[in-house]
């Protein structure tokens, strides 16, 4: 029993900032242990604060009444107890399983601030099974790297103190102090993988090899570091192939490296951009359709969440776009306390800042109306710096903004006079395109104050 608390001991003291300890607590044999452990021990964590939150995934009927026994156990070791709702349907092609853990994960995360800890009970047992399935999964060192003992997740950090400890050695505490915990029926169903490995393929590995947990544990690390090395060498490959943003590489420094570093730089320039990493299917349609594609060329590569496009000599990565319907038109007024924030739907939050030596006068707005709206076709425009107005295409060609940003770009105008009917008919002047700069004629000069628009 000992070692389970020495475990805990040196977990949290590997993060002396944490003052908010927070217990992932299912009410499972694993987490009462955990919760079990801190709560009788909290005498030797002071000036932390312990508390325990379960997650309702409304997935069963008996959900509730489990979050009704984990509240009983709670408040018999007065450890503040909270529950938290969450939505954890799966989408098309995503797995039950994978939906309730990253609906789990994601309630767990908005609750972490930078000093707060989220402790969880998997143990060597669960690290056997996730490196198996990683590896029935054809994953590389990342994936066979399995769980981490430690790594931030929102704005704290997740804490696994129990991976080294076998489930039998938590039954037997559960056992010497008499806990009671939830059985769900769920974790005996073989048609989920990960329980197939825990009741069919793993008993029979054990008979064999009685310690194949923590040989597959070990492993597990092995790779962890193999796959820490990876990181190391593609951190430096990224500063010579980053752009003038994060989301963006330069073609031409990928070309550079051989294949491997290519593909090795890729994923972690895609997991930087909290973009889900590619198969190694699309991971080479990447490499030989957009990377050898001509300059001229803008091919895209999509795949479930993310997708990479090619315009010059930039690769870029995002979520996938969404239809955009560049016919719309917005109002944006003025307010007592100065301009609002406009949302766009499909674009995000515009503002208008305030400015010194750049920016719109503040007599452009002085009718405290603006139109917003996309490009149509055939507009010109005079930025600062700019004698004379040009075609807004050749502008936003010139500025290097590839094309599927172009057409979402906000235009900023001034209305026009209404029509009869109380609506704004057309638009008048053009002000300002963002993201590309304001109109020279309703520009400040050096050291006004002005307004810039910007997107957020």
């Amino acid at each position: 029993m000992e070692r389970l608390y020495q475990y805990l001991s040196y977990f949290l003291a590997t993060h002396p900032g944490a003052r908010r300890l927070i217990i992932g607590y299912s009410g499972g044999l694993d987490s009462h242990v955990l919760l079990h452990g801190l709560a009788t021990r909290r005498h030797l964590w002071t000036g932390q604060s312990l508390e325990a939150i379960y997650i309702d995934h409304g997935l069963q009927a008996a959900s509730a009444a489990w979050g009704e026994h984990c509240a009983h156990i709670c408040h018999d070791l007065n450890v503040p107890y909270r529950v938290l709702q969450v939505d954890a349907r799966s989408t098309s092609g995503e797995s039950p399983e994978a939906a309730a853990r990253h609906a789990r994960y994601a309630a767990f995360a908005a609750e972490l601030a930078p000093d707060s800890v989220l402790l969880t009970a998997h143990h060597c047992d669960d690290q056997a099974e996730t490196l198996l399935l990683q590896l029935l999964r054809g994953a590389g060192p990342h994936g066979l790297a399995a769980m981490p003992a430690a790594t931030q997740l929102g704005q704290g950090w997740l804490l696994r103190p129990f991976l080294d400890i076998d489930h039998a050695e938590l039954l037997a505490y559960a056992c010497t102090h008499n806990l009671h915990w939830i059985e769900d029926t769920s974790n005996t169903d073989i048609s989920f993988d990960r329980n197939y490995l825990r009741h069919q393929v793993l008993p029979r590995l054990r008979e064999r090899w009685p310690a194949a947990n923590r040989a597959l544990a070990r492993s597990a690390r092995l790779c962890a570091e193999t796959a820490a090395w990876l990181d190391a060498e593609a951190a430096a490959d990224l500063a010579r192939a980053a752009a003038d943003r994060p989301d963006c590489l330069a073609i031409s420094a990928l070309h550079e490296l051989g294949e491997v570093r290519q593909r090795n730089l890729l994923r972690y320039w895609l997991r930087q951009c909290g973009l889900p990493i590619p198969n190694a299917q699309h991971l080479q349609h990447i490499l030989s359709d957009a990377l050898a594609a001509a300059v001229d060329r803008n091919p895209c590569i999509r795949w479930p969440g993310a997708e990479i496009r090619r315009y010059r000599d930039r690769l870029y990565a995002m979520q996938p776009l969404k239809p955009h319907n560049a016919s719309q038109r917005f109002t944006w007024q003025a307010g007592n306390q100065g301009w609002p924030p406009l949302d766009v739907p499909g674009v995000g939050y515009l503002e208008l800042r305030k400015t010194e030596g750049k920016g719109l006068r503040s007599e452009a707005l002085t009718g405290g109306l603006l139109i917003v709206g996309f490009r149509q076709g055939g507009e010109r425009f005079r930025p600062v710096g700019r004698a004379h107005s040009q075609a807004l295409k050749k502008l936003l060609q010139q500025a290097g903004i590839p094309p599927w940003e172009r057409e979402r770009l906000p235009l900023i105008y001034l209305p026009s006079t209404p029509t009869l009917s109380g609506e704004l008919g057309e638009s008048g002047p053009l002000l300002a395109v963002v993201g590309l700069g304001t109109a020279a004629d309703a520009a400040v000069g050096p050291g006004e104050a002005g307004w810039y628009p910007i997107k957020v």
